[in-house]
């Protein structure tokens, strides 16, 4: 055999080997952001299935306070519609939002702060919140590895080549980045 062919064969079998591990890499990569997302949706869930016992909890201290309360509700029935990441995120941003008028508003209810029902339901909600954001972080931290993967030379022309696209980044909104203002 010439040594010609020898070379040739064992460049082949090179590159076959880089655009398999490549590949391999990046499908891994793109289902641990897939997962890294659901592990936000579970947290999302569980904040989901709170928010009504904290309405309804609410609801009996503060009656004429119908609007915040709608927009709570509001907002997680939205959520509910949600199909694609970017939605959930729009979603799950109104909700945040809608939250933090609804302790906000509470603020204002002496008996509410005291009731036991609440200060639990605020303390699950709280917890969530903080498993949420640690979730958002460790979603972020893997989109960025595999938005490196696709966008870097070499494997980047195996991303191409196999379709791999980027993904987005769990982002706060710019209202969500000003400073609360509660008035009264």
């Amino acid at each position: 055999m010439p040594v010609w062919l020898i070379v040739v064969l064992v460049v082949l079998v090179v590159l076959v080997v880089f655009i398999f591990g490549t590949y391999n890499s990046l499908v891994s990569l793109r289902n641990r952001v897939k997962d890294q997302w659901s592990q936000i949706d579970v947290q999302l869930k569980r904040r989901f299935d709170l928010i009504p016992n904290l309405v309804n909890t609410v609801k009996g201290y503060a009656k004429h306070e119908s609007e915040t309360l709608d927009a709570v509700i509001k907002a997680r029935n939205t959520y509910t519609t949600a199909v694609t990441p970017n939605e959930k995120m729009d979603a799950n941003n109104n909700l945040t939002n809608a939250i933090s008028k609804l302790f906000a508003l509470a603020e204002s209810y002496p008996d509410l702060k005291a009731n036991t029902n609440f200060l639990e339901l605020q303390s699950e909600l709280q917890d969530t919140e903080n498993k949420i954001a640690m979730a958002r972080q460790f979603y972020n931290d893997t989109v960025l590895t595999y938005n490196n993967k696709v966008e870097m030379i070499p494997s980047n022309i195996v991303a191409k080549l196999f379709k791999f696209t980027k993904e987005t980044f769990f982002e706060a909104k710019e209202a969500e980045r000003e400073n609360v203002k509660v008035e009264f």
